[in-house]
């Protein structure tokens, strides 16, 4: 029994997770809406705040949270060790561990509920997608 109406990762009924409706046309919400060339830092407006992920300097905009920062600059956050699929985080309220990454220093960090800090150092142990890779 597959219900398609509701968004896939979104808990179990037509409000989502979090509370509230999630959904915009079919799909959920996103917790990204600003423009991908002020992500860049080539935008006006919006302060951008520089960090590493997986060795590879990033940028994202301030308010961000890490997993908000981490998907903006990759698509996924992690790879799951049963499937191997990619995981971009499950509850998104800090409640369920699936976005659980590390800073070069160890630390564990909850993604979806810590804001960026500028020189952040991420590792989430996922390769580069290759071009082309929808995943």
């Amino acid at each position: 029994m597959n219900d398609t109406t509701k968004p896939v990762g979104y808990g179990h009924d037509a409000k989502g997770a979090a509370g509230g409706d999630t959904k915009v046309e079919g799909r959920p919400n996103v917790a990204h809406t600003g423009p991908t060339d002020k992500v860049q830092g080539k935008g006006a407006g919006e302060e951008t705040i520089a960090f590493t992920l997986d060795g590879r300097p990033a940028h994202a905009l301030a308010g961000d949270t890490v997993l908000t920062a981490i998907l903006v600059a990759q698509r996924r956050v992690r790879v799951s060790e049963f499937s191997g699929t990619p995981r971009a985080g499950f509850c998104l309220i800090g409640a369920c561990q699936d976005c659980w990454v590390r800073t070069e220093a160890g630390a564990r960090v909850r993604a979806c509920s810590t804001p960026i800090a500028e020189g952040m150092r991420i590792v989430t142990g996922v390769q580069p997608a290759i071009a082309g890779d929808a995943s």
